[in-house]
């Protein structure tokens, strides 16, 4: 009696609640996901530029959908940020303590060998004589949320469009339907063999007519007037005394020079322009099943990292960014319709200042080239020479395991070693050791941002962070990698379909940016995700 009363609740259970496919099938949940992420976008952007921004883009989003721009806490709360951990949290819903990805490389210890993320030499190029597409999502060890949707519901389309290779597989997860990036060398669209083994027809056709160079000979003319500009360092731009405007031009047509647009706004305009494509060829937001397409910006990050949060390049970046995202939304509007889709914006990291002498704010540049000689010195003065130091990644210093193991020595011993010399060193905040990361538990600060970011089997054997203001000293104006609001706090704004109008005020980890969307998709999050539904987007 017991068993059938059982059987006959369970049996209630399940009819009286829609399986996640039907809920899918409904008019309940978005017809299609645009996830939109802007290379290095800091959050004060969005204040800084808003006054020439127009009333189509970045307004349009920020006026007609949820934001997170009053909140003080909209941020990744790891130390070492970087683009690849960025979007490997925004797409699995966990931290890189859970999905591993630290940075774009690593170092194996057992093999003394450098490993780099997406590195497969089992995939090729598709779209190309290259062999730049060996690569895969094999090294992500989580499932993203668009791995989730397609095992709900398999006739779901994901697709990812990026610049570079490592943004559009980390997006697109495990189960893509399609990610494509520029070949630098060709100009062509291209992906891998992963994940197919021939482009669409649409895709042979955008590189038949060569739709990449389009983009390649176009003058960087600036959007406004010189005194509209808030920021008034250039490098590269010139004054133009005939219009008082400002342009440049160093594209080219020249074969292995295509990577060009990627340090120019037609880089993200190129992006736009091939996403469109793929939502109007692939009929994304047009069936019975909801749909994913992913956009990186890429070209936002390399135009910051090239001329710096402070430039007048950057901010005109903004301005042309301004109306791709009009286009887009003008698109998704007709294409689609708002009542079909949920448009989701953010970034996968924010930047440091650059490093002026004349500034009197505090900050430098942290040579690591020489700090590694140093320590390595020192080692070799502590413990006989030896080759000590394997790599320093990630703002990770790499010590040699075997060399340690053989002269028995405690690893635990030369690390702390490590970090009681590395804290000397001018620009160092904290040198904190893998075996306190393994051995500890920190709820917060500094150390908890070391930790949520530390994966034993990749990270290194001391983690070095630099003081508010420095960076490595390594080209790029501004950097990012550190646990500072100007590295971790980013734009947060939700759009569309089920999306009111307001303002979050509360705290926002940036792994709950996936388990909300898989909320309003009415499916489970992603299968190691620790992120939650972010209370105020949930309720509409």
């Amino acid at each position: 009696m017991f068993y059938k009363k059982f059987i006959l609740l369970a049996l209630a259970a399940v009819t009286s609640v829609p399986s996640y496919a039907a809920k899918l099938e409904g008019r309940t949940t978005p017809k299609l996901v645009v996830n939109i992420v802007v290379g290095q976008m800091r959050y004060d952007y969005l204040l800084r530029f808003s006054g020439n921004f127009s009333q189509k883009g970045f307004l349009t989003m920020v006026s007609g959908g949820t934001s997170c721009t009053s909140c003080d806490r909209a941020m990744y709360q790891y130390l070492t940020t970087s683009t690849p951990s960025g979007l490997a949290t925004l797409t699995t819903g966990a931290n890189p303590m859970t999905h591993g990805v630290i940075g774009a490389s690593w170092f194996n210890y057992t093999t003394n060998e450098k490993i780099e993320l997406l590195s497969d030499r089992t995939c090729y190029t598709v779209g190309s004589d290259d062999y730049d597409a060996q690569v895969s999502p094999r090294g992500l060890f989580a499932g993203t949320v668009g791995d989730q949707l397609k095992s709900v519901s398999p006739s779901s389309k994901v697709i990812s469009v990026a610049l570079e290779p490592q943004s559009a597989v980390i997006t697109g997860g495990h189960g893509a339907d399609a990610v494509y990036w520029i070949n630098p060398r060709e100009g062509n669209w291209v992906t891998s063999t992963y994940y197919t083994s021939a482009l669409p027809e649409w895709v042979l056709r955008a590189n038949n007519n060569k739709m990449v160079d389009n983009y390649c000979d176009k003058a960087w003319s600036v959007k406004l007037p010189t005194n509209r500009y808030h920021n008034i360092i250039r490098q590269d731009i010139k004054t133009d005394t005939t219009t008082n405007r400002l342009s440049f031009d160093f594209m080219t047509r020249k074969k292995y020079e295509y990577d060009k647009i990627a340090f120019t706004p037609a880089g993200n305009s190129c992006i736009r322009d091939f996403a469109v494509q793929a939502i109007l060829n692939e009929n994304l937001g047009k069936r019975e099943v909801t749909d994913m397409i992913n956009i990186v910006f890429d070209a936002s990050r390399n135009i910051g990292e090239k001329y710096g949060t402070q430039s007048m390049e950057i901010e005109d970046s903004y301005y042309c960014l301004d109306e791709d995202l009009a286009t887009l939304l003008e698109v998704l509007d007709t294409h689609v319709g708002r009542e079909n889709f949920l448009v989701v914006l953010t970034s996968d990291h924010g930047a440091s200042d650059p490093v002026i002498e004349s500034s009197r704010m505090p900050s430098g540049k942290f040579n690591v080239a020489h700090f590694c000689a140093i320590m390595a010195g020192f080692l070799g003065g502590q413990y006989g020479p030896e080759q000590w130091i394997l790599d320093y990644s990630n703002q990770q210093l790499y010590l040699n395991h075997r060399v340690i193991l053989e002269k028995g020595m405690r690893l635990a011993d030369v690390q702390n070693t490590v970090a009681g010399f590395a804290i000397q060193f001018g620009g160092v905040s904290q040198a904190i050791t893998g075996t306190a990361m393994q051995g500890s538990h920190f709820s917060g600060g500094i150390l908890g941002k070391a930790q949520n970011g530390y994966f034993p089997r990749h990270s290194g054997d001391v983690i070095i962070n630099l003081l508010p203001g420095w960076i490595p000293d390594n080209g790029k104006m501004s950097d990012s990698g550190s646990p500072y609001n100007y590295d971790c706090h980013v734009p947060l704004i939700w759009y569309g379909a089920r999306i009111g109008s307001s303002d979050i005020g509360n705290d926002i980890d940036m792994a709950d940016v996936a388990p909300t969307i898989a909320y309003l998709l009415g499916i489970a999050p992603p299968n190691a995700s620790t992120g939650k539904p972010i209370e105020g987007i949930v309720n509409y």
